[in-house]
């Protein structure tokens, strides 16, 4: 349980690479998370920071804002993977949403910082869906779900505070 009350999200992160093995374990995490009736239906696009389809997506979701992020959506991340999933099957958003928190539980494990990324949904639904569809590698009737950057941290930063009495509620 440490993990999860260790984890907050990374918007410092160092120049060094995540070292391909760890990426494996992350990866594996990550396929290791439960699916509705055991579907498996979500892809991981692996990108590095160096290639420039990042770039094109930050454009993108700028532009589809009244007021643009001065921040890249990454913040310079060494990597974001990408999950996509079956648009067809009605449970490909809860199971994106699980997957991602095994990458980021494990990432914290490994002395990772992570930062799930929601904001650029818009960006890769836009009408260029298609063309990043194509860039990112999705599968064929897969689109794309939630994101997550992955680096060494460059500072530490606490979980947020939260409130038990008001967001939980025991029905007896």
């Amino acid at each position: 349980m440490i993990e999860i009350q260790k984890r907050s999200s990374t918007r410092n992160f160092l120049e060094k690479a995540v070292e391909e093995e760890k990426l494996q374990q992350l990866l594996t995490a990550a396929l290791q998370a439960p699916t509705a009736a055991n579907m498996q239906e979500i892809h991981f696009s692996v990108v590095y920071k160096s290639n420039h389809i990042l770039k094109e997506i930050d454009i993108q979701k700028n532009s589809l804002r009244e007021v643009p992020s001065e921040k890249i959506f990454y913040f310079d991340a060494p990597v974001v993977i990408f999950l996509s999933a079956k648009e067809d099957f009605r449970w490909s958003m809860l199971d994106s949403g699980i997957a991602v928190e095994n990458i980021a539980l494990e990432a914290e494990h490994l002395g990772i910082g992570s930062l799930i990324i929601g904001s650029v949904y818009d960006a890769l639904h836009s009408d260029k869906k298609e063309y990043f569809g194509k860039k990112l590698a999705f599968p064929e009737g897969y689109g794309f779900t939630i994101a997550i950057a992955l680096g060494y941290k460059a500072a530490e930063k606490q979980p947020h505070d939260f409130d038990k009495e008001k967001q939980i509620s025991i029905i007896c």
